[in-house]
């Protein structure tokens, strides 16, 4: 049997490759084809394109992308097409998925897209091209399954990968030590995103965020993971064009829960890694930069006061965000500095991250497969051992 998967950045790679193995436990024999990232990958998906080509955000940036991306989808749908697999599963990358997704549906292809687009917080009216796209859409957050309940979509909430994964109670001290970093110093992880146009706008952002910080804290070490070697080498790059190699940063060629969980506090640039951040416990500044028209189009569509995935979910500013024009130096050292120098404040972050932590663990593997194995023509299909008990615990929460 044959899946056609794509996954178009760094967080949509990580649920993937969690999709695959939860998938093969019923299936080992599975084929997955498409666009795969290298966890994907390393889990035996095929990757027609790489990865790094879906990963543009912001309308401005896209647009200069556009003939190459809208080529690959176009040569994607005819590869499909002519070869049709079992089923196919767009994993986020709304923009790119939705149309790919509507072309294969209209062919007779089921097609499922996991992580239900945002219309909770902006462009609320997708919902209408997400209901002709998809035959399911599987949810990450509990609050989604409603909305598209209402409008009639077919919907699994899944729980999030991150939070089955992430150990609820965790280890800062051995952290420390796995990457040699210093128990009495404070520790600031910075996380400026995982696609090269977010180091764009971030690398000397981050860099001088960590400057300001330094000149409080001359002994604050700073740790910043890195997705991709293209990512490192922008972000080193920066380093040296800016002459701050003599700021005690270590940088990481992937590792990134390991820095967080090392950390006292973290700079992080908005999306899934401020998520991954709180289940980590690790108090967080969010921020992020983009073009000034991207920003002004995307503000006026939204429908939340916050951005954050840790806000959302908190219902509140739990975690300061400083965007575009407030994301200074200044005021990014400032917030990270408050947060660090204040414990009652750091307390009740850690606590309400551990609260949203239990709300997303749900055993996500069983959840996954099962509401995906039906498509696959056989039905539900028996699981044996422990994945089976899983699964119907998992269903027990849920009921």
């Amino acid at each position: 049997m044959r899946i056609g998967i794509v996954a178009g950045e760094a967080s949509g790679d990580l649920l993937g490759s969690s999709l695959i193995k939860a998938l093969r436990t019923y299936h080992p024999e599975l084929e997955f084809v498409g666009i795969a990232g290298p966890r994907m990958q390393r889990y035996g998906a095929h990757s027609w394109y790489p990865m790094e080509k879906l990963a543009v955000r912001g309308y401005i940036e896209v647009l200069k992308s556009y003939r190459e991306i809208l080529g690959i989808r176009n040569k994607l749908i005819q590869r499909f097409v002519t070869d049709p697999p079992d089923v196919f599963i767009g994993i986020d990358a709304p923009d790119f998925n939705l149309a790919l997704e509507a072309a294969l549906k209209k062919k007779g292809i089921p097609t499922i897209h996991y992580v239900g687009p945002s219309i909770w917080a902006w462009r609320g009216e997708r919902i209408k091209k997400i209901a002709a796209a998809v035959s399911k859409v599987l949810t990450l957050f509990p609050f989604e399954s409603p909305i598209y309940e209402k409008a009639g979509v077919p919907v699994s909430y899944v729980g999030h990968p991150l939070a089955d994964a992430i150990p609820e109670i965790l280890d800062r001290d051995a952290a420390r030590e796995q990457i040699r970093l210093s128990h009495a110093c404070p520790i600031i992880a910075l996380l400026p995103g995982s696609r090269q146009t977010e180091l764009d706008y971030h690398a000397d952002l981050f860099i001088e965020t960590a400057r300001e910080i330094h000149r409080v804290l001359p002994n604050a070490h700073f740790v910043v993971p890195l997705v991709s070697r293209e990512t490192r080498t922008q972000f080193e790059t920066a380093l040296y064009r800016k002459a701050d190699l003599q700021l005690p940063i270590t940088v990481l060629f992937g590792h990134a829960q390991l820095a967080i969980t090392a950390a006292d506090i973290a700079l992080v640039a908005s999306g899934t890694a401020t998520l991954e951040t709180a289940l980590l416990k690790c108090p967080m500044v969010i921020t992020y930069r983009m073009s000034n028209l991207t920003y002004r189009l995307m503000k006026r569509q939204g429908y939340l006061p916050y951005v954050g995935l840790p806000n959302i979910l908190a219902g509140e500013f739990l975690v300061p965000e400083l965007l575009q024009d407030d994301a200074t130096p200044k005021n990014l050292a400032r917030a990270l500095l408050n947060i660090l120098n204040h414990e009652r404040v750091r307390t009740n972050i850690i606590s309400r991250f551990a609260e949203i932590h239990h709300s997303l663990k749900m055993d996500n593997d069983a959840r996954v497969a099962e509401a995906i194995l039906p498509f696959l023509g056989k039905g539900r299909v028996r699981a044996t051992g422990e994945f089976a008990d899983r699964g119907i615990a998992a269903n027990a929460r849920a009921r």
